[in-house]
């Protein structure tokens, strides 16, 4: 596949597939996601192995299926309404027996074992349907959790809602809630009927307008599930207390390439949202509803990485858009970038992606192209202390000096400003 090109770099091009973007980095296709090396030369196919969470709480998910009536899908060639998958990630107790979830959804998995041949992985050469997160499927909510702030999570262009697990893990382990959102027909998307693949060219300024409507609607019936009322297209509701542990009047969002580009377009729509963060993605006014024309007052974080492409960083004045947005913002606002980094590394691909690639002896250079050559557990280290330290400042109040400028335990970090 042949990345996108235009005034602005093809890897964060806002409707840009997974395929699309590794190809800009040397890979066409996005199999390499995680890697046990000791599996590789025993015969069997390389098992996918998260990092833990560093949280104090044990994690529960629980998946929901989400319709919106009101809304007829603009990609569904049979005329149906909006549906969306959405995870709820949340502080639990530790109970025996309960089964973790799965990483990936049998059709994403699917999908991935498919089209993984382009960088030298045949189909079972990865056990992605084996793959575990770290989450107990419904368990017990935490006893005593009360006022839990809400973080709601988009992914990039074409990818999975779950390729953010190894932050959004951290952030349920440290007493968040979390919610996963996927963006149907902007991604490889199992839903309870059917497995739907990304919508071929769709038009990127209705991306982002229905990316925006799918968050806020997501708002809406995190609303209903506050007042004891959820219920998703299959009537399920959500573990006892969860509804009522949900704080909504502490609610922010974050996202990744488009994902992150949504996420301001959502904050400037919908005044619930407290606070965000984009990691890496271009905000292109050929495809913005407002961040073209506003800033946001509330606290807004900007992460970016490597190269944009054309030579230049990645960084606050050569992210597309991010320089006039941040300068018409008036809330509180910090950059962070890493310059040995790259566009995949704020996804799970930073840290998974080389445990793959010794196994399976990737393409080193092409490795590099698409997560940078950052530590990868340093990197993940510090991308999972600056995500909790700014929920925590702004949905907490709890005082960082982390954003004051580099700091010694997160080396290789710049500051722009």
């Amino acid at each position: 596949m042949t990345p996108l090109r235009s005034s602005f770099s093809p890897r964060r091009v806002l409707g840009v597939s997974v395929a699309a973007a590794l190809a800009a980095a040397g890979l066409v296709a996005p199999p390499a996601l995680a890697g046990d090396p000791a599996a590789g030369g025993s015969g069997g196919p390389v098992e996918i192995a998260l990092p833990e969470p560093t949280g104090d709480h044990d994690i529960g998910t629980v998946e929901l299926h989400l319709v919106d009536e009101d809304r007829p899908d603009p990609w569904d060639d049979q005329g149906r309404p909006r549906e969306i998958m959405a995870n709820v990630w949340y502080p639990a107790e530790h109970v025996r027996g309960v089964p973790r979830a799965p990483y990936l959804s049998a059709g994403v998995a699917d999908h991935l074992d498919r089209t993984s041949a382009s960088v030298g992985i045949d189909p079972g050469d990865v056990d992605f349907a084996g793959a575990l997160s770290h989450a107990g499927v419904r368990a017990p909510v935490a006893r005593g959790l009360r006022g839990a702030p809400v973080v709601v999570y988009s992914p990039g262009g074409g990818m999975s809602r779950a390729m953010g697990t190894t932050l959004v893990e951290e952030l349920a382990g440290s007493g968040y809630i979390v919610v996963t959102v996927d963006h149907t027909y902007q991604a490889p998307v199992q839903l309870p009927d059917r497995f739907e693949p990304p919508a071929p060219r769709p038009d990127y300024a209705q991306v982002v307008s229905e990316r925006v409507a799918d968050l806020r609607f997501v708002l809406d019936r995190l609303a209903d599930a506050a007042g004891g009322g959820v219920r998703d297209a299959a009537g399920r509701g959500l573990p006892r207390g969860l509804g009522g542990a949900m704080d909504l009047s502490r609610t922010a969002m974050f996202g990744h390439s488009a994902g992150g580009f949504a996420t301001a377009e959502a904050m400037l729509a919908d005044p619930r949202i407290r606070a965000g963060i984009n990691m890496d993605g271009d905000m292109s006014p050929n495809y913005a509803l407002e961040t073209d024309v506003r800033g946001t007052d509330r606290p807004f974080m900007l992460m970016g990485a490597g190269s944009n492409g054309d030579g230049d960083p990645h960084d606050l004045d050569h992210g597309l858009g991010w320089r006039g947005f941040t300068d018409r913002s008036t809330g509180w606002k910090r950059a962070p970038y890493l310059p040995a980094g790259e566009h995949m590394g704020f996804t799970d691909f930073q840290v998974v992606l080389p445990g793959i690639g010794r196994s399976l002896d990737l393409d080193e250079e092409a490795v590099a192209a698409a997560i940078g050559t950052a530590d990868p557990e340093r990197s993940l280290a510090a991308q999972r202390a600056y995500t909790t330290a700014f929920f925590d400042l702004h949905l907490r109040g709890e005082p960082t000096d982390l954003f004051d400028g580099p700091s010694p335990d997160h080396p290789g970090w710049e500051f722009r400003s």
